[in-house]
């Protein structure tokens, strides 16, 4: 009897926990690499029509992290929440969660479409009087904006896939995702193939037109061959139980991802003080981390609904082994990450057209930068182990902490006492102090959530 329940179990309660996190995490940790391929490319391809359509692409950073955060955000509410659900045996409140999700996905979509339709304008207008980089960043911003509803539904119906242990399916949508957007890209930049020549906008074009495509292909998946979860709108109304609950956990992690973006707009502002190159050379420096931080993100979202699933069916063992193994994975792929940015900084900065100002201020800066690396992979998976245990707060207290209270104020300091080059060090004292925070909770999360179910 025990085998044969054993046998019809998900995976993630009996698959040894090193397979188990493979199995879960090379997949989506793949495609995310696909998809820093995308980003970085499309920066190399912006960059060929000059340093202010980069600089433009720079600068709308901000907004775009904030609507995949946004995205990701309701996304880790319904993947904790759903895991959780299928590891306690509730396959209906499962699929409560799941088609919630998928509505407030697009409830959000809307959202963005007036915030990008409203003030586009005055959100460039703020950063810089270069009327040029305001032109080119008003096209970009506007189209990805307003046609961002692929990659809300791309996001949810790739979380609902890997909530229930489906993640070759989501490498498969990204890949996808990732690879018609890099061959539209210089196609709708400089009109080749008879197409209209659109420049930056183009650049935008392409990367939604790639996300609608991941977003219905992710959408088929869920409908024929994810059978955990029953997708029907018509049968499953919105909530407010359930949405409060999917927030609860989400609301934290989306105001931990959107701190980003508020750091970003201030990191701008102040480099934007001595010169736009620096804040082009802070966008390649985001764009390049994506390759190293994607992996590790990859790994995070195989890591939380395994821990959510083995909460939901108390199993310490299992849940200690997963938050170790993610430990020394983590810190492993940012190590090798920190080596060769130390290693090659000019010719990464050279991929984007760099020109001599642009590499006398980006070598120093990767190189700076890129000690805490060191710290961040530890840092990243804490978080994560927060968010899955319901505790997202804890992971908001980090990002907050260590972005708003210590980085932009530390930067901003640095900035008046040694100027542009002693701003960069900001980033590896934050990431230290956040290593003293999340090793805090973390031994707080383990005494209440994990101990008693020993």
């Amino acid at each position: 009897m025990e085998e044969q329940k054993a046998l019809k179990e998900n995976k993630m309660g009996v698959m040894p926990i090193g397979k188990l996190l493979v199995t879960m995490s090379v997949p989506i940790m793949l495609s995310m690499l696909v998809q820093a391929f995308y980003n970085v490319v499309d920066s190399i391809f912006v960059a060929q029509i000059n340093e202010n359509a980069l600089t433009a692409v720079s600068l709308a950073f901000p907004v775009q992290n904030l609507m995949i955060a946004v995205a990701t955000g309701t996304g880790v509410g319904v993947n904790a929440l759903l895991s959780r659900a299928l590891g306690a045996g509730d396959r209906e409140y499962a699929n409560k969660v799941a088609n919630n999700g998928i509505m407030l996905a697009f409830f959000s979509y809307l959202v963005f479409v007036v915030f990008t339709a409203l003030f586009a304008d005055f959100y460039y207008q703020v950063q810089t009087s270069n009327l040029q980089i305001i032109q080119y960043g008003n096209s970009y911003i506007k189209v990805i904006g307003m046609i961002s509803f692929g990659m809300f539904f791309q996001i949810i119906f790739e979380r609902l896939l890997q909530s229930t242990g489906m993640t070759l399916y989501t490498m498969v949508t990204q890949s996808l995702g990732a690879v018609i957007n890099i061959i539209l890209d210089p196609i709708m930049i400089f009109g080749l193939l008879g197409f209209p020549k659109m420049g930056v906008a183009g650049a935008g074009l392409a990367t939604v037109t790639g996300q609608i495509i991941a977003a219905i292909l992710a959408c088929v998946f869920n409908r024929k061959w994810n059978k955990e979860i029953r997708i029907s709108l018509k049968q499953y109304r919105l909530s407010g139980r359930v949405v409060a609950h999917i927030y609860s956990i989400g609301i934290p992690s989306i105001i931990m991802a959107s701190v980003s973006s508020v750091m970003t707009f201030g990191m701008n502002k102040i480099l934007m003080m001595f010169t736009a190159t620096a804040t082009a050379v802070f966008g390649v420096y985001f764009k390049l981390q994506s390759f190293v931080f994607m992996p590790v993100f990859g790994l995070n979202n195989g890591l939380v609904p395994i821990v959510a699933y083995n909460f939901g069916a108390r199993r310490p063992k299992r849940i200690v082994k997963t938050i170790k193994l993610s430990i020394i994975a983590a810190v492993s792929i940012m190590f090798m990450g920190f080596l060769i940015i130390q290693c090659i900084p000019a010719q990464l900065l050279r991929c984007f057209n760099a020109s001599e100002t642009m590499l006398s201020i980006g070598i120093p800066a990767l190189k700076i930068i890129s000690l805490s690396f060191l710290f961040a992979g530890y840092c990243v998976i804490s978080s994560s182990v927060f968010q899955a245990f319901g505790h997202g707060v804890l992971s908001l207290l980090v990002s907050v902490l260590r972005q708003l209270i210590v980085l932009l104020p530390v930067a901003y300091l640095l900035s008046k006492i040694g100027g542009l080059s002693a701003i960069w060090w900001s980033f590896p004292i934050a990431e230290i102090f956040s290593v003293i925070i999340c090793t805090t909770f973390l031994c707080y999360v383990y005494k209440k959530e994990v101990k008693p179910l020993y």
